[in-house]
């Protein structure tokens, strides 16, 4: 055999070699791949979901609200057919006559609304609660009793806003006008006056102020006395003459919400 021969035969053992080496190393790594591929998963999964946490609110500081005064409804109001009257008395509260009246609307189990003046809450301190705890309502009816359209403005504020507390108020002598209204308002109450005068103040006599009473009387009538100013006992008489009479009517007596 020649020397080429040799050399060929030798070179193509040594290229069937290296191809057998590489089928084992080929063959090898696929085996690795599928032995991989068929275990079981033991990478440790992170979520990457981040919680959500729900806001906190962030506290409150408290602070003290003002309510306003606000105005009192209708304390005159009632149902329609309602044999409701409001008696109302004014410039008290008396040492004398009050204590009498109360007595005589006990004695009905009636009530009413007193409209006081401040000048006499003061000297009488004591009757303001004699008044409230026998379930009657008080008004105001100023300080001093002053004509509140022709007095100042600072005469007119002073008695308003410094009278006697309540959310009604009765003007004195009915007198209003556009300022007074205005004052009474801002002061958080409700001017009330009247239907049915008796003007028991002129002491016309038992019978007259009784006629009067009886005369006007109707479902949320408001009826105007007085329990101070003088003397009062004619008012007193015809009080309860009235309060028998209309009682037996069907009527009932209440105290405004004031």
């Amino acid at each position: 055999m020649s020397r080429k021969l040799g050399a060929f035969i030798n070179f193509g053992i040594g290229i069937s070699a290296v191809f057998a080496v590489a089928g084992v190393v080929a063959f090898g790594l696929a085996q690795a791949n599928q032995a991989a591929a068929s275990a079981p998963d033991k990478t440790v999964k992170v979520s990457t979901t981040v919680p959500v946490k729900a806001p906190v609110s962030a506290p409150v500081a408290s602070t003290p609200v003002s309510t306003p005064v606000k105005p009192a409804g209708n304390p005159t109001a009632v149902a329609k057919g309602n044999k409701t009257i409001f008696l109302t008395f004014d410039d008290g509260p008396d040492p004398v006559w009050t204590p009498q009246v109360l007595e005589v609307l006990a004695k009905y189990g009636a009530h009413a609304t007193f409209f006081e003046l401040g000048s006499m809450q003061e000297q009488h301190p004591s009757l303001k609660e004699q008044v409230l705890a026998a379930g009657n309502s008080i008004g105001s009816h100023s300080i001093s009793h002053a004509q509140l359209t022709k007095v100042s403005a600072a005469k007119r504020h002073h008695e308003i806003f410094d009278g006697p507390a309540s959310k009604c108020f009765r003007p004195p002598y009915g007198a209003e006008n556009a300022k007074v209204k205005a004052d009474i308002k801002a002061a958080g109450m409700t001017p009330v006056l009247w239907d049915v005068d008796t003007l028991d103040w002129q002491r016309p006599g038992k019978q007259a102020i009784l006629n009067s009473i009886l005369k006007g009387a109707h479902d949320g009538s408001v009826i105007l006395m007085h329990d101070a100013g003088g003397n009062r006992s004619q008012t007193v008489a015809a009080l309860d003459e009235a309060l028998e009479t209309l009682a037996a009517q069907g009527y009932t007596f209440a105290a405004m919400d004031c």
